[in-house]
């Protein structure tokens, strides 16, 4: 029996709050008692390697499935059975997003507020969040692959909801795409959206989420800021110097090298003290062209998962 969380909560309390949520299906055990609370406000990561239970628990959330176990409340109640009037508090951003392909950005958009009865002002304030004003005009079908994704966020967004889901919003996207995207994801944050956030880019995670939950095999194998994941994980500094310039049997005799290996065109020294080994570095082969890598969300990530997941 799915237990649901009382509808008279208060307004300033968790925007999600999940108890011991499992989901099975046939003989996998796609969400294995998670128990997790998203704050007002935050911008909250779920991370985790393909199969690991994310989309579930997501679709868990957004009351598309329901749970076969647990407490499920989100702003207040529960969503599902399918609860029509949480719909238009909530926003959804997924992979594969549908849009009206032969309407302009802005008529697209229109067409969507109209949906949720929405303001008609709606549709330019989100082209304008997500910075695609001046392609108001541009069929759907025209525009480019992350105009697509800022699109896709715009229809998200458009009805004003409390709690957006984005699932991989800058999946697939070029670099210069992709780094345009965070600044609309910055801006989404800075203005106070409650967002749950969907990515296998580490980098974005670690500087745009607030917490991030790292699901493994259908649990919560982490659950915490990224400053406090990486502060927790492997204190090892990487040392990167060029191979022309340092042997493994020079880099392996350094006082406080734990360990040296070749990678391409690099020896990768591995310490606890930086500082003294740096100086040798400095001594044997000169700085220039030497990388200092401390630990980053991507190296707990590999910890926890394996490094072969993706």
């Amino acid at each position: 029996m799915n237990t649901t969380a009382p509808s008279s909560a208060a307004p300033d309390g968790p925007a999600v709050a999940l108890d011991s949520v499992h989901k099975r299906y046939g003989s996998t055990q796609a969400v294995d008692g998670v128990s997790l609370t998203v704050a007002r406000g935050e911008f909250f990561g779920l991370l985790g390697p393909n199969g690991a239970g994310k989309t579930t628990l997501v679709e868990i959330m957004e009351g598309q499935r329901q749970a076969d176990s647990g407490t499920v409340s989100v702003l207040g109640t529960s969503p599902w059975p399918r609860n029509v009037a949480l719909l238009p508090r909530i926003g959804v951003q997924t992979q594969a997003s549908a849009f009206f392909v032969r309407l302009t950005a802005r008529e697209h958009l229109q067409t969507v507020a109209a949906l949720y009865g929405a303001d008609r002002e709606a549709a330019e304030r989100a082209l304008a969040s997500v910075g695609l004003t001046e392609q108001g005009e541009v069929r759907v079908d025209d525009l480019s692959g992350g105009q697509r994704q800022r699109l896709a966020i715009a229809s998200a967004l458009v009805h004003g909801p409390e709690l957006i889901f984005l699932d991989e919003p800058t999946a697939a996207l070029d670099p210069q795409a992709r780094r345009d995207l965070w600044q609309v994801l910055r801006d989404l944050k800075g203005a106070g959206r409650t967002i749950i956030y969907t990515t296998h880019h580490l980098d974005e995670a670690e500087v745009l989420c607030d917490r991030v939950a790292i699901m493994v095999s259908g649990r919560i194998a982490a659950l915490d800021t990224p400053a406090r994941m990486i502060a927790g994980g492997s204190p090892t500094t990487r040392l990167l110097v060029p191979a022309e310039r340092l042997t493994l049997e020079a880099a392996r005799a350094i006082p406080g090298v734990m360990a040296a290996s070749l990678e391409a065109d690099m020896v990768v020294l591995e310490t606890l003290e930086s500082g003294p080994v740096l100086a040798r570095v400095d001594e044997l082969a000169g700085l220039q062209g030497v990388q200092t890598r401390t630990a980053s969300l991507e190296d707990v990530y590999l910890e926890l998962t394996g490094a072969g997941a993706a």
